[in-house]
């Protein structure tokens, strides 16, 4: 039988840590490389939105809002037309603001239900 020397038990395990330090540079180094890329101020702005276009609240805001804002536009239109008249042009304005806030929280509050309904 051959008896183990510490020197070679030593030589070994000092082979094994070199391995296991070689190992975790890389994942350093693939660690740093990542981080980098995700503090890119693009990649930020990317997954900020990202994160906010998933949530349901944030779509039914802005379906919700694009409803109040065309509903009031149209409103405008089919009721004053085009007209060049600077006093019907200010109350044209004003109505389209007022249906789109109507409108905008009235779908607000059938959304909430349904939310809750579910």
């Amino acid at each position: 039988m051959k008896k183990i020397n510490q020197t070679e038990i030593l030589k070994e395990t000092i082979l094994l840590m070199k391995m296991k330090q070689a190992d975790e540079l890389v994942q350093l180094k693939d660690q740093y490389h990542y981080t980098i890329e995700s503090l890119k101020p693009l990649n930020l702005i990317k997954n900020a939105f990202g994160q906010m276009a998933t949530t349901s609240e944030f779509k039914g805001n802005i379906l919700s809002n694009v409803i109040g804002i065309s509903t009031g536009y149209l409103a405008k239109k089919v009721l004053l037309g085009s007209t060049h008249n600077p006093i019907k042009r200010i109350l044209g304005t004003l109505l389209q603001f007022v249906i789109t806030n109507v409108v905008t929280k009235h779908s607000d509050k059938s959304t909430d239900e349904n939310s809750q309904n579910i």
